[in-house]
């Protein structure tokens, strides 16, 4: 998607690319149902009154329902090398973290793979699912203010939150320390 302003919509879908790339490569994706300025439309509707400054879930749903998608969509996660952590929240307001990382789970079962991978669902979290430190190195002062101005679930949860990137925080630190010592 680009940014800026366009006929009054701040995002918009670009038809037919994909938003991630690997070494200057598109990354599979699944299309948006819907298109500018519909798409931008459909954002600032589920965000009103939401609690949220932004909520996006319903692009994602909703282009989810509107047909089957097709393996060249799909990431192939099983193809990743090395050590992998899905880590996600069950209250991320852009996109439906948990239902994604749970078919990647899926997805590593069933198919053969050589990386070590660990599923991370956490029931709150946010879209801000990072670690702690990264955070507070980011926010040294007013981290909790700023999440709850941002995020509903941060106002209503944050010492779930809080305890969510701390334990994010103590995974990869341990994981990379680990790494570090192999």
């Amino acid at each position: 998607f680009e940014q800026g302003e366009k006929d009054g919509c701040k995002e918009w879908p670009i038809p037919g690319a994909s938003t991630l790339s690997w070494k200057g490569e598109p990354l599979a994706y699944m299309p948006f149902i819907y298109e500018h300025p519909v798409y931008w439309q459909k954002i600032q509707e589920e965000t009103k009154g939401s609690g949220d400054i932004e909520r996006s879930t319903c692009l994602f749903i909703d282009s989810e329902n509107a047909r089957e998608h097709t393996e060249e969509e799909m990431i192939p996660v099983e193809n990743i090398k090395g050590r992998l952590f899905l880590v996600g929240a069950e209250d991320d307001s852009f996109w439906e973290t948990g239902k994604y990382i749970r078919r990647m789970d899926e997805r590593l079962k069933e198919r053969p793979h050589t990386c070590e991978y660990v599923p991370l669902v956490y029931e709150h979290g946010t879209h801000f699912v990072l670690p702690e430190s990264l955070l507070r190195k980011a926010l040294p002062v007013g981290l909790k203010f700023v999440m709850r101005f941002i995020f509903k679930a941060a106002k209503e949860y944050p010492n779930e939150c809080e305890k969510t990137r701390k334990d994010i925080d103590r995974r990869l630190s341990s994981a990379l320390k680990e790494w570090r010592e192999e």
